[in-house]
């Protein structure tokens, strides 16, 4: 069989690049392009050293570990044998992640290939099978993207997860509990008893209305009238001027509570000098929270304090 060698290293070379973007991508690594692109270049050797040099040292699994520490060093800066080894992890878990993509479209055609530690390899024609480059032209991409997306999807689900807390609000000697997330770029603060405004939707803040007093509530809010206030909650409803992101000037209702119950780092925080902001709509899609609390609320009060 004759193995067109241009072809399949053309091909190897592509999967190879696309992996060490994939790993610089999830490591968040600030290495230049061209970087990459040459160590995908040196990935890309094991090739020709495969079909003129079966038996060699690098075909071994040892040798194949020691190719791939190879490949790292010439693609990343690396500053510490810690972040020799976390790329060269990342590497080998983006390779496995694809690999995994690709054995799945592999079935779905029912064509061999071979999946090597540094990429895909066929040489089931002279170019490379044609859904290899299928592999490259829609398989690999496709990978590629879901993967990446997945992997930053999650991070940001961890992050957001590490900053839930359990909230509970006592209005009107009523408590109702929800999730709330500590919002750091919350820094909104009423100027005229410098509280702390914490942000509450729609979703959590009707338990304590009826429907005709929630209605009241946002008519006045959307007309500035504040005489349509409901009966009942004149005292409670402040109004907290703030400036939004374009830099307009705007105005928000907010809520004085009882107190609030914090529960944080396995510590319980109580407060009651705090405002709620009433958001007239839902903060998330998911319903994962229905609070943003004020971080100053956590830096500054103490355990189970009034």
């Amino acid at each position: 069989m004759t193995i067109y060698l241009d072809a399949v290293w053309l091909l190897n070379f592509l999967l190879d690049m696309m992996l060490l973007m994939l790993t610089q991508a999830l490591a968040k690594d600030s290495t230049r392009k061209r970087r990459v692109i040459f160590g995908a270049f040196i990935a890309s050797l094991l090739v020709p050293i495969t079909i003129y040099y079966p038996d060699s040292f690098a075909n071994s699994m040892p040798g194949k570990l020691i190719y791939s520490v190879i490949i790292i060093l010439c693609s990343f800066n690396i500053y510490s044998i810690y972040r020799m080894i976390k790329l060269w992890l990342l590497f080998y878990f983006t390779t496995f992640s694809i690999g995994g993509g690709l054995i799945a479209v592999h079935f779905l055609f029912q064509n061999p290939a071979d999946v090597s530690a540094n990429g895909i390899l066929t040489f089931n024609s002279g170019y490379g099978a044609p859904v290899s480059w299928l592999f490259v032209v829609i398989g690999f991409p496709l990978s590629w993207y879901f993967t990446k997306r997945r992997m930053d999807r999650h991070a940001t689900e961890k992050i957001r997860y590490d900053q839930l807390c359990a909230v509970t609000i006592q209005i009107q000697r009523i408590n109702h509990s929800t999730s709330a997330y500590i919002d750091s770029g919350n820094q909104l603060t009423d100027p005229l008893t410098k509280k702390p405004v914490i942000i509450c939707d729609e979703y959590f803040l009707k338990q304590w209305f009826t429907e005709a007093d929630w209605a009241m509530l946002k008519t006045a809010h959307d007309t500035l009238n504040f005489e349509m206030l409901p009966e009942g909650w004149e005292k409670r409803i402040h109004i907290v001027p703030f400036q939004g992101v374009e830099g307009s000037r705007n105005f928000m209702l907010a809520i004085k509570p009882d107190n609030i119950t914090i529960d944080y780092d396995d510590n319980e925080i109580m407060t009651h000098k705090v405002l709620i902001g009433i958001q007239f709509a839902e903060l998330t899609k998911d319903g994962s929270y229905h609070c943003l609390l004020h971080p100053q609320i956590i830096k500054l009060a103490s355990s189970v304090s009034a």
